[in-house]
């Protein structure tokens, strides 16, 4: 039997450099090589169907295929067949035929056949993962609807507030709500989403998945009557207090999906209409910590590594939330010889586990804070200190003072801009002088969406245009070609598909540290980093724009804020700056 990666080099789908390449971003994924070859967008879903499809000499089924009613077959649950990702498409009196993911999987038709008990023959079909994830939806709606909202209206009529608590354990613990719940978890693995919002409103149930950054509306949201069952139900798993109602509460969700070990973080709140849930969303095993892999240009990698290579100072990630800070610390502390040092981290959550790294969990509920963790920490002997949010003035101060008593700092402040972080540590009760003596450098980053790679098109570029977004340092000679956005059904129709970093690197030296004792403030000390060559968060932008990786659209979206900070900073105004400073 031919293998797959000979079968897409005979198809001219792959070339044998991307099938070494694929092997080897297996190794480190350990993932299938078929996962792998899509996720780096290799190849497209039904490409590698159709090579599967002839190496196993199996027939492929589309969605056009698919049956528009479910096929109920008794004695074979709905988990099961998510499970394996098996959904029966057409049934005679003599033959049930399911697509599948694996058709091949020996196990899958052996617990078919015994389920059916030999009363009719098994057909198995391939199909793709995200059609038989639409057909086992519409099942799971259908298992849903069983519950009739009048029922629960009726069920909570009248009730104590202690029968009203046992019903929502009770109706919490019913197979379709339970069935829901794991579906909606699900479907965030397939679309690949960071977070799940379950929010109630006056006349509907709304469930949105944010992907890429992006809130997405899912179409067919449960029924508005499920949703104190939906909440309670998350609330068990996350093994909060289900009575209380009227406070928000946080919580955690471990569990493993389609192979996925998941850590999901969850929130509620209490609003005017019921509880609002919003989940978390950490797949342990996409985490990719190296980095060379977060997106970096190459002058800026090298530039921050030669500041991991100091043996003390602070060096801060900056950044919103959800800008990805905490990864490029967890890549960075990967990158660091942990056998070689001690390396103390202390967190708020510990999201991921790293080797040969001491990790310090806070625990506000026992008095266990960042600036008492800190003040122990400096007894253990520590070479390298992350902590996990410069939040207040005594962690500030503290981990100043441990990069002054020969400690590499590392830790992420909530910034607009790079230089915005030597302002808001003023702000936050450190001086001028100390943070010259302690700070290396400041990271500010940003994420912005990937093309998809299938559907992406070229875009010609108008000469207003390039002088408008000042392209032209960036653009190769005589080339005016950039691709857009247009969406197709691999990426939902967005266009994007992953997303990666965008960075702006602010070092802290003689010329800036001179202006930071002057008192500048912080347009002032962006200007002069741009002057000392500073690539911006826009302009890094603008380099990935120029190879391909995204688009003008998504870069100007993420960056709108630093684009008016750099239009403050003309070229005349560097000169005024430049000749004030000598």
């Amino acid at each position: 039997m031919k293998k797959i990666g000979e079968i897409l080099v005979e198809q001219g789908k792959l070339s044998a450099r991307d099938v070494e390449r694929a092997l080897l971003a297996q190794n480190e994924m350990g993932e299938k090589f078929g996962q792998v070859l899509i996720k780096l967008g290799l190849v497209s879903e039904l490409d590698f169907a159709s090579a599967l499809a002839e190496q196993h000499e199996i027939p492929l089924v589309l969605s056009s295929d698919y049956p528009t009613e479910a096929i109920q077959v008794d004695k074979i649950s709905l988990d099961f067949l998510l499970s394996n990702m098996a959904v029966p498409i057409s049934v005679s009196d003599k033959e049930i035929c399911f697509s599948a993911a694996a058709p091949q999987d020996p196990f899958l038709s052996k617990a078919l056949n015994m389920a059916l008990g030999g009363a009719l023959k098994l057909k198995l079909v391939l199909g793709l993962e995200t059609d038989i994830n639409k057909a086992l939806q519409m099942y799971a709606r259908e298992e849903v609807d069983e519950v009739d909202s009048e029922d629960i209206a009726d069920r909570f009529a009248g009730q104590s507030d202690d029968e009203f608590i046992e019903h929502l354990k009770d109706l919490a613990s019913e197979a379709p709500v339970i069935r829901l719940v794991n579906q909606i978890i699900h479907r965030a693995v397939d679309m690949g989403a960071s977070d799940i919002h379950i929010e109630p409103f006056e006349e509907s149930l709304h469930l949105r998945y944010r992907v890429d950054g992006v809130l997405q509306d899912y179409p067919d949201p449960p029924i508005l009557s499920l949703a104190p069952a939906i909440a309670s139900r998350v609330k068990l798993l996350s093994h909060m207090n289900i009575a209380e109602q009227r406070l928000p509460q946080d919580g955690r969700i471990m569990t493993r999906v389609k192979g996925h070990e998941l850590d999901l973080r969850v929130s509620t709140i209490p609003t005017v209409h019921g509880e609002s849930v919003v989940m978390r969303v950490l797949d342990r095993g996409s985490i990719r910590l190296s980095l060379t892999d977060m997106g970096f240009s190459e002058d800026t990698l090298q530039r921050y590594q030669s500041l991991l290579a100091r043996p003390h100072g602070v060096l801060l990630v900056t950044g919103p939330t959800g800008s990805g800070k905490t990864t490029t610390l967890y890549a960075s502390l990967s990158s660091i010889d942990a056998d070689a040092l001690k390396i103390i981290t202390v967190e708020d959550p510990v999201e991921y586990q790293l080797q040969g790294v001491n990790q310090i969990q806070v625990q506000a509920q026992i008095e266990l804070t960042f600036a008492r963790a800190l003040r122990a920490i400096l007894r253990q002997d520590p070479d390298i200190i992350m902590i996990g949010e410069m939040r207040d003035t005594e962690t500030a101060q503290i981990g100043v003072q441990s990069a002054l008593t020969g400690h590499l700092v590392l830790s992420t402040l909530h910034t607009n801009t790079a230089a915005g972080a030597i302002t808001r540590l003023e702000d936050m009760g450190v001086e001028r002088y100390l943070i010259n003596s302690s700070v290396n450098g400041v990271l500010a980053q940003r994420l912005v969406r990937t093309l998809c790679k299938t559907c992406r098109e070229p875009y010609q570029l108008t000469p207003h245009e390039i002088r408008k977004h000042g392209l032209e340092r960036f653009l190769l000679k005589d080339t005016r070609t950039i691709f857009s956005a247009r969406g197709c059904a691999e990426c939902i129709n967005t266009g994007y598909l992953g997303r990666t970093s965008i960075h702006e690197l602010f070092l802290l030296d003689d010329v800036m540290q001179r202006a930071v004792m002057e008192g500048s403030d912080a347009t002032t000390l962006h200007a002069i980093a741009r002057e000392q060559g500073m690539i911006t968060l826009f302009e890094d932008g603008l380099r990935k724009v120029v190879t391909g990786q995204t688009s003008l659209e998504e870069v100007l979206r993420v960056t709108q804020d630093q684009i008016e900070v750099d239009q403050l900073t003309s070229d005349e105004d560097l000169a005024k700056i430049s000749s004030a400073s000598i």
